[in-house]
């Protein structure tokens, strides 16, 4: 049984990383693998690894991103499909824990309420609930592995009388168990990738499906399946050469992809339209359904495996409207053009609440921390915060991707602690310097644009800037210089010898 099943049979660790999601999982990988000297402990609030594969269990829940390039660099991806859904990136996730024995630091119901930082004895105190007993743990180094959005409330739907709606009303993020949705008329509020995925899952059983959004989004069918696909090198290579190289050919080509978009926005757009028109039916339009107001890649693309979504318009269950909400009305939603929808069943798919941090209260000796006041530094540790870091991932290519580069330089940072014989690392924006703010996450989904005052800052230069190019970024965590706008308190005075190279 793994040790997280009970209580932290201590309390002292040199590294404490909060949250068994997929960054808290690859970032302990990452220290397990190279600093065997180091004790850590992840510290979960819930009752299983897996984060959001975890907590979503709506229909279908499935990656947007390839499993190839999604899943850890450690311990490869190996199905045939690509994109899969939750319980079986779940699975995955508790293989590769087990294999390299991360489940046994893996500490369940452990809610880590506050975090401390003690400038005299250079340690953080953080204040953890397991169950009702209370416990402090304290660590030299911290790692917020929380993700990016609040587990605990849903972005705010601003649908007029949503209230008096006498059917069914449900958030994806916290789908009932029990909810039946068999031969029953359900409206899917929403356009991105949680909608997508439902619609064609929701199809299967329902009566009649309506996906209702304001404006579309672009929808790209990709085959899920490799094996048909791999040339004559790859079969006949060891199968670990094959999924290094698959890996590395999914970078690149997910790479591409994205500067061709943000570069040739007509062009791109011109293929996608002619690739959408192939698959509708006849009775849906391609416009306004399936023309976007902005240019691919200035939101995320969404993702149906096997064209599922295109195919669940053929079935004659499933039907789309491009509109706005006048009302809710007690049997369904009355639109402004007029029309009004009947429903059993209404479904909020209208995006994620961002935060992050985990909601975690932060203080610097005795002073409260907030972290959208700060600028991040290297897009992983933040402006005057010792000694800690927020595993934050890519919204352009997959999340692993970036939240690898943490680790990597992570670990690259306390091996530079122990070499300094120093007690704390701390990002400083020198004096006088004026940062110009850039965005974080350069995306323009309405979910993000309405959090933009709650994010961490970023800058247009330095090592303040956001991570966006995974190449770059990798060797820059590898080589880049370490103590760019990094302050370092010592033991003692450092000597010539231990100076940076």
């Amino acid at each position: 049984m793994a040790s997280g099943a009970g209580r932290i049979p201590n309390s002292d660790f040199d590294v404490v990383i909060i949250g068994a999601g997929i960054s808290g999982v690859n970032t302990a990988y990452r220290i397990h693998n190279e600093l065997p000297n180091h004790t850590y402990a992840i510290l979960e609030a819930r009752n299983s690894l897996g984060g959001t594969w975890d907590l979503f269990r709506y229909p279908g829940i499935r990656s947007d991103s390839d499993l190839f390039t999604f899943g850890f660099s450690w311990y490869p991806w190996s199905s045939p499909n690509p994109i899969a859904e939750g319980p079986a990136i779940k699975k995955y996730m508790k293989d590769a824990a087990a294999r390299y024995g991360i489940d046994q630091n893996i500490y369940y119901k452990h809610k880590v309420n506050s975090a401390h930082w003690s400038g005299v004895k250079k340690l953080w105190s953080l204040d953890v609930s397991h169950g009702d007993q209370p416990k402090i743990v304290t660590a030299r180094f911290l790692i917020f592995g929380t993700g990016y959005y609040d587990y605990h409330k849903t972005l705010a739907t601003a649908i007029t009388g949503l209230e008096s709606f006498r059917g069914t009303i449900v958030h994806p993020q916290f789908w009932p168990e029990d909810l039946n949705y068999s031969n029953k008329n359900v409206i899917v509020v929403g356009s991105g990738a949680t909608a997508i995925t439902l619609v064609p899952k929701l199809a299967e059983s329902a009566a009649k499906v309506t996906m209702l959004q304001r404006s579309p989004s672009y929808i790209m069918s990709l085959p899920n399946s490799t094996s048909a696909k791999k040339t004559c090198l790859l079969r006949i290579l060891p199968t670990a050469v094959s999924l290094k190289i698959t890996r590395i050919l999914k970078i690149i080509i997910s790479r591409i992809f994205f500067v061709f978009c943000r570069t040739f926005p007509g062009t791109a757009r011109q293929r996608l339209r002619r690739a959408t028109i192939r698959q509708l039916p006849k009775q849906i339009a391609y416009d306004p359904h399936f023309k976007p107001r902005y240019n691919p890649w200035d939101q995320r693309l969404c993702v149906c495996p096997n064209g599922d979504f295109y195919k669940s318009l053929h079935t004659g269950r499933v039907d789309i409207k491009t509109d706005t909400i006048k009302q809710c009305t007690e049997s369904g939603v009355q639109l402004n053009s007029g029309e009004t929808l009947h429903a059993d069943i209404v479904i909020t798919a209208t995006g994620l609440k961002l935060q992050f941090g985990g909601g975690i209260s932060i203080t610097v000796d005795d002073k409260q921390y907030h972290l959208h006041e700060k600028f991040m530094w290297k897009g992983t540790m933040m402006e005057d915060l010792p000694n800690a870091a927020l595993v934050i991932g890519y919204t352009n290519m997959s999340w692993t991707l970036g939240a690898d580069v943490a680790g990597i330089l992570v670990c690259r940072l306390l091996k530079h602690l122990e070499r300094k014989r120093s007690t704390a690392l701390i990002p400083r924006v020198p004096a006088g310097m004026h940062l110009r703010r850039q965005k974080m996450l350069d995306l323009s989904s309405t979910y993000i644009s309405k959090a933009e005052n709650d994010l961490p800052r970023t800058a247009k230069t330095g090592p303040w800037q956001p991570k966006s190019n995974y190449i770059w970024d990798l060797i820059a965590a590898k080589y880049g210089k370490l103590e760019e706008s990094l302050e370092i308190i010592y033991e003692e005075p450092p000597s010539e010898n231990l100076k940076e190279k």
